[in-house]
């Protein structure tokens, strides 16, 4: 058995030391929240915050995060809806949607440690997959939200205030797509560029 802090609360888990943190949270704890797209890192469905760091949870054994603070989708915005939320909706970011817990993960970090992010901080920062390849209004919404917080510190907010983002750690692997890769391989991207401002995206 072990202890973890889940969101701010100790839960008791019986898994073996080697399972992916991922499938802890979705299978034990019924925190769904969380998706499984690849198992192998790239495409960034499985991002969660541990200490403070995002980590893509279907690679991070359960064992190495006895200790830490694991946060995921289910906490942001827990009490009420973060500016990030709100310029998601606003923007109408999901297609599907099956990726975009991970990539509100991703880009509260972001805001977090760069409250005014330029197009090459989301570029660098943001790796995850967008298989509907909506990456025009990711970006919109991250700007957005931005700005919406005044471009300062108090964008850590959009995670809590009481525990802000330090940093996005660890880069993509190999195989992983950057996000303006796959913009240009996406039908939607035209090859494009992820600089195509948000308002020539569909």
């Amino acid at each position: 058995m072990q202890k973890l802090d889940i969101n701010g609360a100790e839960r008791a888990v019986d898994a073996a030391p080697d399972t992916p943190l991922l499938w802890v949270l979705r299978d034990h704890l019924d925190l769904t929240g969380t998706k499984f797209g690849c198992g192998i890192a790239a495409c960034g469905a499985c991002s969660v915050h541990v200490d403070g760091a995002v980590v893509r949870s279907c690679v991070v054994p359960v064992s190495s995060v006895v200790g830490k603070k694991v946060r995921t989708i289910e906490d942001l915005g827990r009490d009420q809806l973060g500016a990030l939320q709100q310029a998601w909706i606003r923007h109408q970011v999901p297609q599907c949607g099956y990726c975009q817990s991970g990539m509100l993960m991703a880009a509260s970090a972001l805001l977090a440690k760069t409250p005014a992010p330029t197009d090459a901080d989301i570029d660098r920062e943001i790796t995850n997959i967008c298989r509907c390849g909506t990456y025009q209004r990711i970006r919109a919404a991250i700007k957005d939200a931005s700005t919406r917080t005044g471009g300062s510190a108090d964008a850590a907010r959009l995670l809590r205030p009481d525990a802000p983002i330090k940093t996005v750690v660890g880069s993509a692997p190999p195989l992983a797509l950057s996000i303006t890769s796959a913009l240009a391989a996406s039908p939607q991207g035209g090859g494009g560029g992820i600089a195509t401002k948000a308002g020539g995206s569909k």
